[in-house]
């Protein structure tokens, strides 16, 4: 038996006609890949496209920027913020390319199995898991010290009880109502970048009674880069731009969504390129510019930008609007982060649970995890992930702002690994065409910038992961969380590697054998319905067209 008959015999149902049990091409309704039929299409496109935008606007721009600024100064929080954004456009489009051809939930870690080692694929899959159950605490910790703006009446155990339910609620119901929260919760955080983005011209240009213009004033003094940790010269500039990376990872985390529910999204092969290819203007729109914004209207040097509260307080949009005067910003800043965080949790308990049954579908987790509701959804899934909820509640004997950030940072670490796996499976996958004789024009589709757009991840995100948890080696400023969070995850894949290599005795596939035509096959053998143009105003919408 070859290779992609082995691996096919699970998941490709062959095109057999379940109720005639007739042989032919396959519509829409019989699917090519069993799961299909399990897991309901709910996903239409102009969710898939919000989805990729939602992924790109959270926590790490409305709060986490303000660290970046007073670490790195304005050109080097803006530098850092672009860089990265480049870097994770590289990841997007791989992934995107290989997600076209093979549309199967679980992304990145199916294809693991198929294009480079079924090793890789349970450690890469497990990574994520555990990545989700640390980032859905993290962001229900967010959520409580969010709310405690408002009032300190409440524990903030009953905030973290309530998200976390709503969070499995929205997971547990038709993947649709998943899809429109998150498109509800794309158009608040949009409305509300631009509204801070004019906000933002207007101080800078002098548009607020009282406020004068201040134009670069802020990059000429206190200048444009921090001097880290006291370091003087070049070095400590330098060393303050590196930090960034590290906290543009944690706001960047889970970009690469787009593809985790391939089975559930409608013409996946069209429609998942097509939120991939606009993925970078939406990274220079909404992050670069509003980056940009900021360091023009809040000082590095304020002593509001790091005062430890994690809620709107600290924001520097919220900042500049306090010293402009401007009274209302923060509520409304900590009401539609506060909807971000709910959107990154449903974010991280889709890409969890879809991986976790993607695992279980390729023989690496229980069979029982197959199980699911009769909405298509694979609750006992949905349910392991949710225990870990129960993480958020440490916060009820440690600083709030402080667990959050150990969160944090380990979110950023596993958000590297598996951005680096996806270029690496990526590039293995790009050769295997060459050895094969396989045009890329015969592919679904084909990305553009390849290879070099993935090599560009899989170098730059492999430094930043190593780099991450310098400062702990500059004299005098070892901290052992830090090294911990920064560190954590690099001899844990390696051990779930080579653990399960060296158990099941697997080998990595070879470029000849990987089932690359099979699937361009499957792909030619049913076709997806063709688009509908757009009509009206929907032909200058650049949201979700």
């Amino acid at each position: 038996m070859s290779f992609a008959e082995e691996k096919d015999k699970n998941i490709y149902d062959g095109k057999l006609d379940a109720e005639s049990g007739s042989t032919g091409p396959i519509g829409e309704d019989e699917q090519a890949f069993e799961e299909e039929r399990e897991l309901k299409r709910g996903l239409q496109q102009r969710h898939i496209q919000m989805i990729a935008l939602a992924g790109t606007i959270g926590t790490g721009l409305f709060l986490s920027s303000g660290r970046a600024l007073a670490a790195a100064g304005p050109v080097g929080a803006l530098l850092g913020y672009l860089f990265t954004g480049i870097l994770v456009s590289g990841v997007v489009l791989s992934i995107a390319e290989l997600a076209a051809l093979v549309p199967l939930t679980g992304s990145y870690v199916r294809h693991a199995e198929y294009f480079f080692d079924p090793a890789l694929s349970f450690a890469i899959g497990w990574n994520t898991v555990y990545s989700c159950c640390v980032s859905i605490p993290a962001e229900v910790t967010a959520a409580a010290v969010l709310i405690s703006f408002w009032t300190t009446a409440v524990s903030n155990g009953v905030w973290i009880t309530i998200m976390g339910l709503l969070i499995i609620g929205t997971n547990l119901c038709f993947i649709r109502v998943y899809g429109e929260l998150e498109f509800s919760f794309s158009m608040l955080k949009i409305m509300l970048i631009l509204g801070l983005i004019i906000m933002g011209l207007c101080i800078d240009l002098g548009g607020v009674a009282g406020q004068s213009r201040l134009g670069f004033q802020y990059w000429k003094n206190p200048g444009p880069f921090v001097q880290y940790l006291g370091i003087d010269g070049s070095l400590g500039q330098f060393l303050g731009f590196w930090t960034t990376f590290s906290n543009a990872a944690y706001a960047y985390s889970g970009i690469e969504s787009i593809a985790a529910a391939a089975a559930e999204t409608k013409s996946p092969r069209r429609n998942i390129p097509k939120a991939a290819k606009r993925i970078f203007i939406r990274v220079l729109l909404f992050y670069v510019i509003s980056v940009f914004i900021v360091t023009m209207i809040v000082p590095s040097n304020s002593q509001f930008l790091l005062n430890g509260s994690g809620n709107a307080s600290e924001s520097p949009f919220v900042i500049a609007a306090n010293l402009a005067g401007i009274k209302v910003v923060p509520h409304i800043v900590n009401a539609v982060v506060l909807t971000s965080a709910w959107s990154s949790g449903n974010s991280s308990m889709l890409g969890g649970s879809r991986t976790l049954y993607g695992l279980a579908r390729e023989g690496h987790a229980p069979k029982f995890l197959l199980l699911t509701n009769r909405y298509g959804i694979p609750y006992i899934c949905v349910s392991f992930i949710s225990v870990f909820i129960a993480l958020g509640y440490m916060t009820l004997q440690a600083s709030a702002s402080t667990v959050f950030g150990w969160f944090q940072d380990l979110v950023s670490a596993a958000a590297l690994v598996t951005w680096i796996t996806i270029c690496l499976v990526y590039l293995r996958f790009y050769y295997a065409c060459k050895r094969q004789g396989i045009s890329r024009s015969e592919l679904p589709w084909a990305a553009p910038f390849q290879p070099f757009a993935a090599w560009m991840g899989l170098l730059g995100f492999g430094l930043i992961l190593l780099t991450g948890g310098f400062s702990v080696f500059i004299h005098n400023e070892w901290d052992t969380e830090t090294f911990f969070s920064s560190y954590f995850n690099i001899p844990l894949i390696f051990l779930l590697y080579f653990g399960y290599k060296f158990t099941k005795k697997t080998k990595v596939v070879s470029l000849d054998e990987m089932p690359i035509r099979h699937y361009i096959d499957i792909a030619n053998q049913n076709p997806e319905p063709e688009e509908i143009p757009a009509k009206g105003w929907r032909k200058i919408n650049i949201l979700w067209t």
